[in-house]
């Protein structure tokens, strides 16, 4: 779950990291009046779940209350488009006013999961304020990683390291040292997925401040953190993944064209992998679990065929604690239901699945049946290319 740059900041100053001040307001007026209550230059910050929003017009310096107002009505209610938006953009409904920062060096730290070592990691780097793949990219040497064993927990002597790697002065060692390992306890007690401070400045008097502030967290754990599941902006996702999620279905929406309905996580990465392979792009990555009721799969079927950009289905469930003739007839009944009209590729394995090819087969639909998930892709994409 992603949350606001605002909320991150909320949290952070909770845990002690210094962040600057201001207020997230909704109306134009209201930012003329955080403007005023600052008393100095403010920045106008929208507040959508994307980043390179200065590249978009999403990020303005106002020098005034009434220059703060302005400021703010153009970006309230704009359609903001960034690299991680795509193209259909973001509208942006609030905006975070806050002082302006003066700055003497920016920096990055970030803490994240690290899957190889099944443990955490601490990056930080002396080249802030921009992207930190870009910085891996073309001064991989400015990385800065200490892998943290999540059992034992951050040390002191290893928050004293990132301090001396990024070429602090002597006077604010103390100050990252503690910092460091605040932002350590805030992603461990939230259960983060990440907490990123990019940047992270140096002011020209000398302090350390969390000029932006970024925090996922794992879906997983919100159990455990109802305070933090408040936190979440339903406006900010994809309308059919809400939908998903309500039905208990894992559904991502993607960019493709061929849609995608399989039991199991790993079964589904395979398929979206050999749909590209055989020259064509999913268009969602969608796990009706192990049950695969048909009432399941109807819904299912709704949420895929909402997206206007599907083209073929590409039906792949392996039969092992759902039977497949259950889940044939579950989707010849809900493509009857819901008047499908797109071609549906079907590929069934495991319990019952030449019961399951019969269903399918002396069904009033027209299905296509694939014997094994590489014939099912190439058959898909092909229904796709005529």
């Amino acid at each position: 779950m992603k949350i606001h740059e605002y909320q991150s900041k909320e949290l952070f100053a909770q845990y002690g990291i210094p962040v600057p001040m201001g207020r997230v307001v909704e109306k134009k007026d209201e930012a003329r009046r955080v403007a005023q209550e600052i008393g100095k230059t403010v920045v106008v910050k929208a507040q959508v779940h994307a980043g390179g929003r200065g590249k978009g017009g999403g990020i303005k310096l106002a020098e005034n209350p009434e220059d703060a107002m302005l400021r703010a009505g153009e970006i309230i209610g704009m359609n903001l488009i960034t690299h991680q938006t795509g193209p259909e953009g973001k509208l942006v409904q609030k905006v975070l006013v806050e002082e302006a920062l003066e700055i003497d060096k920016e920096l990055y730290l970030g803490v994240v999961i690290d899957r190889e070592t099944s443990g955490l990691v601490v990056i930080a780097s002396e080249e802030g304020g921009v992207e930190i793949e870009v910085v891996a990219a073309k001064t991989p040497e400015k990385i800065l990683k200490t892998f943290i064993d999540p059992r034992v927990g951050m040390q002191p002597f290893q928050a004293r390291k990132i301090v001396f790697g990024l070429n602090l002065p002597q006077a604010l060692i103390r100050d990252a040292t503690k910092l460091i390992s605040k932002l350590y306890r805030l992603f461990i007690s939230s259960d983060a997925s990440l907490a990123e401070i990019n940047p992270l400045v140096i002011t020209k008097d000398g302090r350390l401040i969390a000029a932006d502030a970024k925090i996922n967290f794992d879906d997983n754990a919100l159990y455990r953190h109802s305070d933090i599941g408040e936190l979440r902006d339903l406006n900010e996702e994809e309308p059919t993944e809400i939908e998903a999620s309500e039905h208990n279905l894992s559904y991502v929406k993607l960019d493709g064209n061929v849609g995608c309905m399989v039991n199991g996580a790993g079964l589904a990465m395979a398929t979206m992998d050999i749909i590209k392979l055989h020259g064509s792009m999913p268009a969602n990555f969608l796990d009706v679990g192990g049950a695969a009721s048909s009432e399941r799969v109807e819904q299912a079927f709704k949420i895929l065929l909402s997206d206007r950009n599907v083209k073929a289905v590409l039906i792949n469930i392996f039969g092992g604690i759902v039977r497949c003739d259950r889940v044939a007839t579950g989707v010849v009944e809900a493509a009857k239901r819901l008047d499908v009209k797109v071609p549906i590729v079907v590929r069934l394995a495991g319990t019952n699945s030449e019961l399951a090819s019969d269903i399918l087969e002396k069904s009033d639909l027209k299905f296509t049946v694939a014997g094994d998930l590489g014939e099912a892709a190439e058959k898909a994409v092909a229904t796709i290319n005529g």
